[in-house]
């Protein structure tokens, strides 16, 4: 463990860029925080050379804890906004369209062809070719109500 002694900032700015460029690779940013972690460790070493190796593994420690729990509060008060958001919920995509039915509801139960695909529904008993609309998603079946 001698080689703990010889620790020296630009050692932690190596670190940091090594966990950013991991972050590419990666999902989430939990890399990032690190990195910034690392970095920071850098600069407070840089200013106080003589810092013991025990208490810059401490201050990265807290730094990258308190760094990711800052950053995912952030998240929650601020959630990132999507262009698109239901665009994998597609069962919630339909919400609000109109089909036709092929074949009958059956004790609230049945079947409706939706571009390329058929899906379960859930609704009241109808018979093939009344038009439904779409009102709700209950995980993979299709809540509808009749139009007509």
């Amino acid at each position: 463990m001698e080689w703990l002694e010889n620790i020296n900032y630009w050692h932690w700015w190596v670190l940091a860029v090594v966990l950013i460029i991991l972050e590419v690779f990666s999902p989430g940013a939990f890399f990032l925080w690190l990195g910034v972690s690392a970095g920071v460790i850098g600069l407070i070493l840089l200013a106080v050379p003589d810092l013991s190796w025990q208490l810059q593994l401490l201050l990265f420690s807290v730094f990258s804890v308190a760094s990711i729990m800052v950053w995912h509060l952030v998240l929650k008060r601020h959630p990132t906004r999507s262009d698109h958001p239901v665009f994998n919920r597609r069962g919630e995509q339909y919400i609000g369209r109109s089909f036709t039915l092929d074949e009958p509801v059956v004790n609230g139960l049945g079947k409706i062809r939706v571009d390329d695909s058929t899906w379960k529904i859930s609704g009241e008993d109808c018979d093939a070719g009344t038009n439904v609309k779409v009102v709700g998603v209950d995980g993979v079946v299709l809540k509808v109500d009749d139009v007509d």
